[in-house]
């Protein structure tokens, strides 16, 4: 006991006897050091006292699938600053493969009794991957935000980047470069907004009256290795264009481009998904359509902050416009 009151106040900057206050739930401290102790039990690992633990901390998950792609490290940033100036603190939860999964995290959180969970990507974009840890979040009545997909069974606010304006988009750039074959990359097929990026492909390629077959789609992990093999099997077919559901994917096709010996982009141009960082530092620097991160990230939060304080109003899904961002991975087709 006394080892963890002078870890609580070394943590908060008090007394041990204010910790002590705190934890038996004596008058004399302000709301704001209390709570601050509170967070710091439970950062620091501790169970509250039991006549605290009806109370949720000041903490907010942020479950991210991964961290290799540079685009859930943006969010995570932009979301982790937003929360902090809200008074709350996030707990990054980053699933890696054969490492702890999206259901045991939420155990986790709920162990922790924080105060909302944003999901930034994960198991809810998979319409048939499990979801009873979503559901069972709501039966709990804690706060949830998704970013990029709002999916049917689970009714939570949403924040995404519009995904047929984007394949519209990069679509529309590789016509009007007179690109006729256009190849498109995407996740699997139980993935949600690459179902919605094939039937905006599908529809552009119909409304420019443009060849359109299922052998121009390609789905793969959302990797560089899986761009590479899906792009590869596309060049396969002819295409000279290729549209990528994100950038790692791009860069894969890029890659797979190379090894069969076609520059890019003078005989394959390659549009990607995200504008990641560091794309305007490849070879040749990539086009790409923008997600706009810093506005969703603080739409998430501000999404979350309405439900912890009760005034919550369900807006559905809010969709963000993207923004084509071309630079020099797309040129018009080798003359036949």
């Amino acid at each position: 006991m006394t080892r963890r009151l002078a870890q609580v106040a070394k943590k908060v900057g008090v007394s041990e006897a204010t910790v002590s206050r705190v934890l038996n739930g004596k008058p004399g401290v302000s709301e704001a050091t209390r709570q601050s102790v509170l967070t710091a039990l439970d950062v620091l690992g501790y169970e509250r006292p039991t006549q605290l633990r009806g109370e949720r901390a000041r903490l907010v998950g942020l479950v991210l699938p991964e961290l290799q792609n540079p685009i859930f490290p943006a969010f995570a940033e932009v979301i982790g600053a937003a929360l902090a100036q809200q008074g709350l603190t996030p707990v990054l939860c980053t699933q890696t493969r054969g490492g702890v999964s999206e259901a045991d995290y939420v155990d986790l959180l709920l162990q922790q009794q924080v105060s909302g969970v944003i999901f930034a990507g994960g198991l809810f974009a998979q319409a048939d991957a499990p979801h009873d840890h979503y559901h069972q979040l709501a039966e709990r009545k804690i706060p949830v935000v998704l970013v990029n997909a709002s999916i049917e069974g689970l009714d939570f606010p949403c924040v995404a980047c519009d995904d047929a304006v984007a394949v519209e988009q990069a679509w529309r750039h590789l016509a009007s470069l007179g690109h006729e074959r256009i190849g498109l990359v995407l996740g699997p097929a139980d993935h949600v907004p690459s179902r919605r990026k094939l039937e905006a492909a599908a529809a552009a390629a119909k409304a420019a009256d443009m060849p359109w077959a299922d052998e121009l789609v390609e789905r793969t992990i959302f990797s560089l290795e899986g761009g590479q093999a899906a792009a590869a099997r596309l060049l396969q077919r002819g295409v000279t264009g290729i549209v990528c559901a994100s950038d790692p994917l791009a860069l894969g096709a890029i890659r797979a481009a190379r090894r069969r010996g076609l520059a890019v982009p003078s005989e394959v141009s390659v549009v990607g998904y995200d504008d990641s960082a560091f794309m305007t530092c490849t070879e040749p620097p990539l086009s790409t359509v923008r997600q706009p991160i810093e506005a969703m990230g603080r739409a998430a939060v501000d999404l979350l902050c309405a439900q912890i304080q009760g005034t919550h109003a369900h807006p559905g899904e809010l969709l963000f416009e993207p923004e084509l961002v071309v630079r020099g991975s797309t040129a018009p087709p080798p003359v036949r």
